[in-house]
C-alpha cells in the first residue's frame, strides 16, 4: 500500500503543486489548507509524512508540529520563507525532521519526502523493541505471561490487582509514578481527590513483601507525589 502524506498550506497552488508531484510518485497524497483540519485528519489517519507550511491562516504551523508530536512520530518537513534562518532552527528544535525554503523545486520535495522515508522505516525495522518477560529486582521476580511473583524463590501470591499496580511500577522503572497515574492505569476510572485506594493497596503489597513500611527497599515513596521502583 502506497504512503499516507498530509501537505498543508494555505496557497492552495502551492499545496496543489506538492500534492500532484507525490501522487505522481504514487503516493497517497491529501492536501488542507489549515491546521485545524489537518489534526482532525490526523485524529482519524494514519499518516506516514507531513510537509507543513510555517505561516497558516489559524494555527502556525510551529503549533501544528508541536500538536502532532505529542501523539505521532512519522517525519516532517517544514516549508520556510527564504532567509528565515531562525524558523529552520525553530522547527528542527520542535522536532521537524528535514526543512525546505521558498520559493523551491517541487521535485527537491519529493526527493527529501523519499529521503524521510528511507530513514524512518529503516530504523523502524531496527529498533523493534524485545518483549519483556519478566523484571527481577531485590531478590523479586514478576512473571507477566504467567501472571506469578516470587521473593527470594518462593511464591507470592498477589490479587489481580497488585500484579497490575507492580508490573505497572516496573514498566515504568526509575521514573516516579503519580498515584493519580496510578489509580488511572490500574483500575481505569477517573482519580478523585482523598482517595486512599492507591495508598492502602501499596500498602498491602509492601506487606506481601515483606517490606519495612519505613525503609522499603522495592517500592518507595516519593512524598506528596507518589512511588517508583528505581532503575
Amino acid at each position: 500500500m502506497a504512503e499516507k502524506i498530509i501537505v498543508v498550506d494555505d496557497e492552495k497552488e502551492i499545496a496543489e503543486l506538492v500534492t500532484t508531484f507525490l501522487r505522481n510518485e504514487g503516493f497517497q497524497v491529501e492536501p488542507f489548507y489549515d491546521g485545524t483540519s489537518a489534526l482532525t485528519y490526523l485524529e482519524k489517519e494514519t499518516v506516514d509524512v507531513a510537509v507543513l507550511d510555517v505561516m497558516l491562516p489559524d494555527i502556525d504551523g510551529f503549533q501544528l508540529l508541536q500538536n502532532i508530536r505529542k501523539t505521532h512520530f512519522f517525519p516532517v518537513l517544514m516549508l520556510t520563507a527564504k532567509g528565515e534562518d531562525l524558523d529552520k532552527i525553530t522547527g528542527l528544535s520542535l522536532g521537524a525532521d528535514d526543512y525546505v525554503t521558498k520559493p523551491f523545486n517541487p521535485l527537491e520535495v519529493v526527493a527529501r519526502v523519499k529521503t524521510q522515508l528511507r530513514r524512518y522505516q529503516r530504523y523502524n525495522q531496527s529498533a523493534v523493541p524485545q518483549k519483556i518477560e519478566e523484571y527481577e529486582k531485590e531478590g523479586l521476580l514478576l512473571k507477566i505471561n504467567s501472571h506469578q511473583c516470587f521473593l527470594y524463590g518462593k511464591e507470592v501470591f498477589l490479587t489481580p490487582i497488585e500484579f497490575k499496580i507492580l508490573l505497572y511500577l516496573f514498566e515504568h522503572q526509575g521514573s516516579v509514578v503519580a498515584s493519580e497515574t496510578l489509580f488511572e492505569a490500574v483500575w481505569k476510572e477517573k482519580y478523585l481527590d482523598n482517595n486512599n485506594t492507591v495508598m492502602a493497596h501499596i500498602a498491602r503489597l509492601r506487606e506481601k513483601l515483606n517490606e519495612q513500611p519505613r525503609k522499603p527497599k522495592l517500592i518507595k515513596t516519593v512524598w506528596g507525589v507518589g512511588y517508583i521502583i528505581e532503575k
